[in-house]
């Protein structure tokens, strides 16, 4: 983790001591996570993200994301082994043959594999871009998505350089080589538009069903729906639709205590007024009849 930290890519121009202060503070978040959840592994390129919600958010804030992101969208990735980790990247060729037969098949005559996009899923395309801007855009989608959708964009951009692979040479090196390197004019607006459309006509429970792929359970999948409705709850318009929340036109039901209360006060009124009838005529008839009354 150390040797990760000190090779991740801080802004240029920066000073050694503003260099130093940036790392602490890095390492700081990632012990921070890992501490506090002793069953999350680290892993490389973990560092990426957390770097890019520091340099943008800062400590704390940053600090209280990568802790959610751990423990949801990344958690796949934070086993001891990478078993869920190659279970999310399995479901990438099946996306591919679902939109383009044709592309699939020479993927799979190349036995390029899957492990040109492993840093894309685990580093949410930090590691892999140049331009700040364009990884800031990609992690705005994704934090507002389901899981998996790092995994659909990544089928998305094969699928829009299938010309290019397509005119490449049928190898593993070949193929891998061009893949891995993005280009540097990539339409990123367009890929995250079609990446959205694809997830809506291909959603991850419709693939497993046409695929029958034996995967391990996604945690993160599993986790989404709950931090879904966590979310929902703390955004600003619905606290500030309970704070404004104007008073109810239907009264509450009483509760058996208040009409218990309710029955007590009638008869002690009833009894006042009778008392006080009483007093009255006593009153009317003498104030001799009165005395003897008390």
């Amino acid at each position: 983790m150390f040797s990760d930290v000190s090779r991740s890519d801080l802004p240029l121009g920066m000073t050694d001591v503003e260099r130093s202060v940036l790392q602490e503070q890095l390492i700081d978040m990632i012990l921070y996570v890992l501490h506090a959840h002793p069953e999350l592994h680290y892993y490389q390129g973990f560092h990426d993200v957390a770097v890019t919600l520091l340099l943008t958010v800062g400590l704390r804030l940053g600090t209280a994301m990568l802790q959610t992101l751990s423990t949801h969208h990344l958690r796949d990735f934070m086993d001891p082994t990478m078993e869920r980790t190659r279970s999310v990247l399995s479901y990438l060729m099946p996306l591919i043959q679902s939109e383009c037969p044709a592309l699939h098949d020479f993927l799979l005559r190349s036995e390029v594999g899957c492990i040109f996009a492993l840093s894309w899923l685990i580093t949410w395309y930090g590691h892999v871009l140049s331009d700040f801007h364009q990884v800031l855009r990609l992690y705005d989608f994704f934090l507002a998505s389901h899981p998996l959708m790092p995994v659909y964009c990544a089928a998305q951009m094969v699928l829009m350089r299938e010309r290019e692979v397509l005119q490449c040479d049928c190898d593993m090196a070949s193929v891998h080589q061009l893949l891995s390197r993005i280009p540097s004019n990539f339409p990123y607006e367009t890929l995250i538009s079609r990446t959205h459309s694809f997830f809506q006509r291909r959603p991850p429970s419709q693939l497993e069903r046409q695929t029958s792929l034996q995967r391990l359970k996604s945690i993160s999948a599993a986790s989404f729906r709950s931090l879904q409705i966590s979310s929902a709850q703390q955004r600003p318009d619905s606290v500030l639709r309970q704070q404004v929340a104007p008073p109810s036109d239907v009264l509450p039901a009483r509760s058996p205590n208040t009409l218990v209360k309710l029955a007590v006060w009638g008869i002690s009124a009833s009894l006042g007024a009778a008392a006080l009838a009483v007093t009255q005529t006593a009153l009317e008839w003498g104030p001799d009849l009165l005395l003897g009354l008390f």
